[in-house]
């Protein structure tokens, strides 16, 4: 698999998306509907729009394909995608499509749709950037962006993924990855079904036979049922494969079908296999979830945004940014420490009681120097790169810092967590960290330890473990 990030194009169609935001308290004298009050208005890209800039933040040149046109939404989404996205624009016929949700803390009340708006003819610009693709999606919102363009998707090279809408057309035969909602999947399955399967039955055992029945009508290589906060059913026409989520997420999953999607097809046009990009994109979409969703992607008279991405294998940017956007989107950052050196159980958990205690976690590991200060110049018996890379792949981390200090304050006072979480080995230990992290209001909270499990007792005893004798 490449370590660059491959270049991206989107095709689909582009929506304006704007929350109405505020507190509901009491019910109208005149009806009973509640009255929303202290309203924040924020804009952002919508659909294929939203795929687009989820992409570029993986940190990977995207070209969004769309349709837009010359009414005051499109003008507002050109100025939301600049600096983003490259644009190649096909003509729009009628007015962009934008919606409006009303919400009252984080609970959806109401939504207004305006403008139906559908892409008229693609243009010889949209047609040579998608023949030119390294990877494509095809963010297919049902409103005419992905057929204008069908042919030229269809004798496209490049792997593409194709997430698809009711009311748009089949994939076009030979996609790499479909990702239907199971809804989505549901509804497929049931015009396809000879006898009209008119059953509503939620389930595995649905999801698996739809995905079934979608990868042969298809004729794609792979349908990826995603189900919500279970994570995404993985089928290429046999027996499926389940990927969970790694940790539960509360928080507004709207765009989190755009995030799956697009992580997905990034990772597959960078040569991932079709299994690995899923299990990434799940675990894509619950961070995404769980960091605010698509309120996190607001336009200019949005919240403060967040800092940006950052470069491919920086982990502490990468954990600073997600403490960023958890805190941004009102969610409780947790944060644990240590050398981390030989994982083991006791370790697990406490990450793993940690991560339950809020809305994400980052572990803050000392550097390879900062072991050596603190435990002799024998350890750490694991260099930090690969102690990075084994925290990272549980499931219950978000991200991971690196410290070269002797204890973790300056990087603390960078992510300021909510939670800082220790093992209860230090019910009785001053924590010279405790003040530091009081002073923003945060917490030190003790988490329970498993007995007689330690790094130093797993080296010594490999140590006293005779080598076995291997026949010459």
């Amino acid at each position: 698999m490449n370590t660059s990030r491959t270049p991206l194009v989107v095709v689909g169609d582009a929506l304006l998306d704007h929350d109405l935001c505020g507190r509901a308290e009491r019910l109208a004298p005149d009806a009973p509907v509640p009255v929303v009050h202290g309203t924040r208005r924020s804009s952002r890209p919508g659909g294929a729009a939203l795929a687009a800039c989820l992409a570029a933040g993986d940190g990977r040149p995207v070209t969004l394909v769309t349709a837009l046109g010359t009414d005051p939404a499109s003008d507002t989404l050109r100025e939301l995608l600049a600096g983003r996205v490259d644009l190649v624009e096909v003509p729009l016929e009628g007015t962009l499509s934008s919606k409006t949700r009303v919400l009252a803390g984080d609970r959806p009340l109401l939504r207004l749709d305006d403008g139906e708006g559908h892409a008229r003819e693609a243009t010889r610009e949209a047609v040579s950037t998608v023949a030119a693709a390294a990877g494509v999606l095809v963010a297919d919102y049902g409103r005419g962006t992905a057929d204008v363009l069908r042919e030229a998707l269809t004798h496209t090279t490049a792997p593409v993924v194709w997430d698809p809408h009711v009311r748009g057309r089949p994939p076009v035969p030979g996609v790499r990855l479909v990702t239907p909602s199971a809804q989505e999947a549901r509804a497929f399955a049931r015009r396809l079904a000879d006898a009209g399967d008119t059953s509503d039955a939620p389930g595995l055992r649905t999801a698996a036979r739809d995905a079934r029945t979608l990868v042969a009508a298809w004729r794609a290589q792979a349908v990826a049922v995603t189900l919500g906060a279970r994570g995404a059913l993985l089928s290429h026409g046999e027996t499926p494969l389940l990927v969970p989520t790694p940790a539960a997420a509360s928080g507004d999953p709207c765009g989190a079908g755009d995030r799956f999607a697009s992580a997905a097809a990034g990772l597959l046009a960078d040569g991932a296999l079709t299994e690995a990009a899923v299990q990434a994109a799940v675990h894509a979409a619950t961070r995404y979830v769980a960091e605010g969703g698509a309120r996190a992607v607001t336009g200019p008279d949005g919240d403060e945004p967040v800092p940006e991405t950052p470069a491919d294998g920086d982990t502490t940017a990468d954990a600073v940014r997600t403490a960023a956007r958890v805190r941004a989107a009102r969610g409780t950052v947790v944060a644990a420490g240590g050398c981390f050196d030989l994982l083991h159980a006791g370790h697990v958990a406490l990450l793993q009681a940690a991560r339950r205690a809020g809305d994400c976690l980052i572990v803050c590991v000392n550097s390879d120097d900062s072991v050596r200060r603190r435990k002799g110049s024998g350890r750490p018996l694991v260099p930090a790169a690969d102690r990075v890379r084994v925290l990272r792949a549980l499931e219950c981390v978000d991200a991971v810092a690196v410290f070269d200090e002797d204890t973790p304050e300056r990087i603390l006072g960078e992510l300021r967590p909510h939670i800082w979480a220790k093992g209860g080995d230090y019910a009785r230990t001053d924590l010279p960290e405790q003040p530091l992290v009081e002073s923003w209001g945060g917490q030190v909270l003790l988490l329970p330890y498993l007995d007689g499990r330690s790094t130093t007792g797993l080296a010594r005893r490999a140590a006293r473990t005779p080598a076995p004798d291997h026949p010459r």
